[in-house]
């Protein structure tokens, strides 16, 4: 494979930035004053190194460029207190789960970037899929890795009913949460009075369309008024998990710090410096004629929330992911879509839903949702079935991609070892923690 080499201009700058970066980390006895003063030159020659147009191009990645979670239509308590209090005990209880040994902390920890640091999530059962993080998923429509959710409460009541995940049925999450007293109080303080369970003759214990057989007929057996009961109290019960995770975002990374120094034209901090290879790694990421990163992965959240195939639906004997192929059409007929009965959303506020391109479908096969790069430190293994451990590994699938069908979206990476290795730097500095008070990252207490 022909590989592209940076020019000797390049190579002499960044040499001349080693240089002297390296001046200013020794030790030594000068007065302040004068360090002061070295560290502003440095600065200055960190704004030489770079352009007017990608100044303006790192600043578009900066988290300062990240707007609030976008209004959630479908969703009415959305940025509700009361609804992410409750969303929060919920996200953390394990009594969602049919044995009560799974909760959505399982496989999305605080610690992890709210990932799980496995492949492929394990639940009751084995998932085929990685688990991706919850934080600033309020920003995107799309949910899951093929899209098959249009918003984040619809996303929440799916693993609830996946027999791999938590493996309960709907009529059993609500019976849980309505026959937990300080639950029950806290759901009817968002949402008013839930049904009444009394009657199991109407409302059986367990009960759902996803279930077992027998949970199943019983179910179908139910009285559409009280199966349309249940279905409210269940998207009540996905709501109000979605007002917890809409205050997950992202804060800001040592590249963050780097950026505000370098918009303001201050020295940087200990903390806000970047290494001349992280420099060089920015450099290539941002060069439209030696990358095609921006491409995908744009804006604060360094992901364009579109659906590609970059060559991951087949691998090691498997059968096939079909990807945004089945997520697609599995969000149209979803009955906790936008358009459905149970959003909150007028038909007009649906524009993602009503467009959706149903004719070209094919088109989707093994396309995946484009993820963002922040908190990749603590989100590995990568990709949607977790098949890269790490980011070297990442980078050189684009550098060596594989042969695919003809809607392959992947042009070969040309870039050497050394300019490989300054990418993943780069991309390490983007980790940053979770912007919320630390409350939200623990369980509440009983």
């Amino acid at each position: 494979m022909t590989r592209r080499y940076p020019d000797r201009s390049r190579t002499r700058s960044a040499l001349l930035l080693t240089a002297l970066l390296l001046a200013l980390g020794c030790d030594d006895s000068r007065p302040e004053s004068e360090k002061t003063s070295a560290t502003s030159t440095a600065q200055s020659t960190e704004n030489r190194m770079l352009t007017d147009a990608e100044i303006a191009l790192v600043e578009s990645l900066s988290i300062r460029s990240l707007q609030p979670p976008p209004p959630s239509p479908s969703n009415r308590v959305a940025d509700d207190q009361a609804a992410a209090e409750l969303g929060h005990h919920l996200f953390f209880d394990p009594g969602l789960s049919r044995d009560g040994s799974v909760a959505c902390a399982s496989c999305h920890i605080a610690d992890l970037y709210f990932t799980d640091g496995r492949a492929t999530s394990r639940g009751l059962g084995q998932t085929s899929r990685n688990a991706p993080t919850v934080v600033a998923g309020a920003h995107s429509t799309w949910q899951f890795w093929d899209g098959r959710r249009d918003s984040l409460w619809a996303q929440a009541l799916a693993p609830m009913e996946t027999a791999a995940e938590m493996g309960s049925t709907r009529m059993a999450v609500v019976r849980y949460v309505l026959g937990d007293s300080r639950l029950a109080a806290m759901y009817e303080r968002v949402f008013g009075s839930g049904p009444a369970l009394d009657d199991s003759a109407r409302f059986p214990e367990r009960a759902g369309p996803f279930g077992d057989r027998q949970e199943q007929d019983a179910w179908y057996r139910m009285a559409a008024a009280d199966r349309h009961s249940i279905d409210t109290a269940f998207a009540n019960v996905g709501k109000a998990v979605a007002a917890y995770e809409r205050l997950l975002v992202p804060g800001p990374s040592r590249f963050d710090r780097w950026v505000e120094a370098l918009r303001t034209d201050t020295a940087h901090a200990p903390d806000a410096r970047l290494s001349p290879k992280e420099i060089a790694g920015l450099r290539l990421f941002i060069d439209p004629g030696r990358t095609l990163c921006l491409r995908c992965h744009n804006g604060p959240l360094l992901t364009n929330q579109v659906f590609h195939d970059v060559g991951t639906a087949l691998g090691d004997g498997r059968l096939p992911d079909l990807g945004r192929f089945l997520g697609l059409q599995a969000a149209l007929i979803d009955p906790f879509n936008c358009l459905g009965r149970y959003s909150d959303a007028l038909p007009k506020d649906c524009k993602e839903l009503r467009f959706l391109n149903k004719r070209h479908a094919e088109a989707e096969v093994g396309k995946f949702k484009t993820p963002g790069l922040r908190g990749l430190l603590r989100s590995a293994p990568y990709m949607h079935d977790g098949r890269m451990a790490t980011l070297e590994e990442v980078i050189e699938h684009y550098r060596a991609p594989p042969v695919g069908p003809d809607n392959l979206e992947i042009t070969p990476l040309e870039i050497d070892d050394e300019e490989a290795q300054a990418l993943v730097a780069f991309l390490e500095s983007l980790d940053g923690g979770v912007n919320v008070d630390g409350v939200w990252l623990r369980p509440p207490a009983q």
